[in-house]
């Protein structure tokens, strides 16, 4: 037997959040209803869909302004970072991202996660990179990284 419902939130291979379609009532009683993901297609889940939906909304642009201001702090950085190097091109070690947010917490006192760095690979070699910082909500910001021959840096 299928029943209708109304999806409270996006179902991976079911539908988007506000979609009416019919599901199983064993699907829906047991995986949908008691995860909130859905509700039985009557007018009171439609309003409360649409409180749901204002109420993310809301939480959706406060999070993007929050991530602007951050942009704003972040703007025009960049960063010297000195290493050992072997031949004075290639580092001993690398430049990881722990290296490139605790370099990013000193200079400008801010703390991201590791998961908001773009970047291709640890950095071995002496030079400048260009990594992204993706502070969600489509805010990315690009910043410098200078690598430095720790030797040739304190002669």
């Amino acid at each position: 037997m299928q029943i209708e419902v109304m999806l409270m939130d996006d179902v991976k291979k079911l539908g988007k959040s506000g979609q009416v379609v019919k599901v199983a009532a064993g699907y829906a009683r047991n995986f949908l209803f008691p995860k909130g993901l859905a509700a039985v297609a009557t007018e009171a889940a439609k309003r409360r869909l649409k409180k749901l939906e204002a109420e993310r909304a809301a939480r959706a642009a406060e999070e993007k302004k929050a991530a602007l201001e951050v942009a704003k702090k972040l703007d025009k950085l960049e960063i010297t970072v000195s290493a050992n190097t072997v031949d004075g091109k290639r580092l001993y070690g690398s430049v990881g991202i722990s290296d490139i947010l605790a370099a990013i917490e000193a200079n400008r006192g801010i703390k991201l996660e590791r998961s908001q760095i773009e970047l291709a690979d640890s950095l071995k070699e002496i030079g400048e990179y260009e990594p992204t910082i993706d502070l969600g909500h489509g805010v990315n910001v690009r910043f410098k990284i200078v690598i430095l021959d720790e030797g040739a840096a304190e002669a």
